[in-house]
């Protein structure tokens, strides 16, 4: 891009502009994902345009698929980590209560309105 080619970031501008009228049309609610996704377009416009494609919408496709790519990976990295969190917890749980049971069994039962056991 440059000289012979638009800049990427100029092409999606245009792009942008072009798409417009469905950002319009689309429900409140989703008008911010749709501009997100350009946001997430310009974020890789330094390598975009560094590739200097001929057809921009390829580049624009290629950076949204990069982006989402990463958030997958951003988010899977985060299950993992909740998932070894609550691992070590249910383990940590399970010896607490094994350390406090002195084996002895109680046929109690315990009245909730006064907070009395009877046996």
């Amino acid at each position: 891009m440059g000289r012979t080619n638009p800049t990427y970031r100029d092409a999606l501008a245009q792009l942008e502009a072009e798409w417009k009228p469905m950002r319009r049309a689309l429900r409140r609610e989703y008008q911010h994902d749709f501009d997100r996704l350009f946001d997430r377009a310009r974020g890789y416009a330094d390598a975009a345009g560094y590739a200097n494609p001929p057809d921009p919408e390829r580049a624009l496709v290629l950076s949204l698929l990069l982006a989402h790519e990463a958030e997958i990976r951003r988010l899977n990295d985060r299950l993992d980590e909740l998932e070894r969190s609550h691992q070590s917890g249910t383990s940590e749980t399970k010896e607490t209560s094994m350390g406090a049971d002195t084996g002895t069994a109680c046929d109690c039962t315990h009245d909730a309105d006064t907070g009395v056991g009877a046996e």
